[in-house]
């Protein structure tokens, strides 16, 4: 087992050793889900810990409807399989059809922010919520090590691994969702070792 040290000295195990299954699946997430390209977010977002995927993969309608009223919109359009499906995609949710840095993805023929010369553009220095936008400073920089180290397939499913894992409770070790302000089981304060408050 590797052990993960999370901020202030708290120690996680996670049952994968350098991107190597070990013993089953990481609590929270399949391996299918992490090769998942549809998951993989251009912006760096990883859309596997996103709270609106993980409410559609669930079908957890209460989850579903909390985080309608968070970004305003009717539980039942509250549902995304992945920003980066195929067209025309099964459940795209209302902000990530109308994403300009998606477009600008898709319209360049990449697939990720990583692989742009152009990054970071405006796209992402103006987008409008900050939290999101520092995410996104650390993610496509990891991302672009991560495939300098193992390639392109290899390298991005390494990335989308490490996302998965900085997503568990320092204490219980439980899953997160990217926006969590407390841990669901043993209701510890985890925004700070997230990404802060939205």
């Amino acid at each position: 087992m590797r052990t993960a040290v999370a901020p202030a000295a708290r120690v996680v195990f996670f049952p994968f050793d350098d991107g190597e299954k070990r013993g089953g699946a990481m609590k929270g997430w399949q391996e299918d889900e992490i090769r998942n390209k549809d998951l993989m977010a251009p912006c760096g977002l990883y859309c596997g810990t996103c709270g609106v995927y993980i409410a559609t993969r669930g079908k957890n309608e209460k989850f579903k409807a909390v985080l309608g009223n968070l970004y305003g919109t009717p539980p039942e359009e509250t549902a995304c399989l992945g920003c980066m499906q195929a067209d025309p995609p099964k459940k795209l949710y209302a902000y990530c059809t109308a994403c300009k840095i998606r477009d600008c993805v898709i319209s360049k023929g990449h697939y990720s922010c990583h692989q742009c010369g152009e990054w970071p553009c405006d796209k992402i220095r103006d987008f409008p919520i900050a939290t999101g936008r520092e995410v996104m400073q650390k993610a496509i920089p990891a991302w672009r090590d991560c495939v300098a180290a193992h390639g392109d397939e290899k390298g991005s499913e390494s990335w989308a691994r490490s996302e998965c894992k900085r997503y568990h409770c320092a204490t219980c070790g439980e899953p997160l969702f990217r926006g969590a302000q407390r841990c669901r089981s043993c209701k510890r304060p985890v925004a700070d070792d997230l990404d802060g408050t939205l």
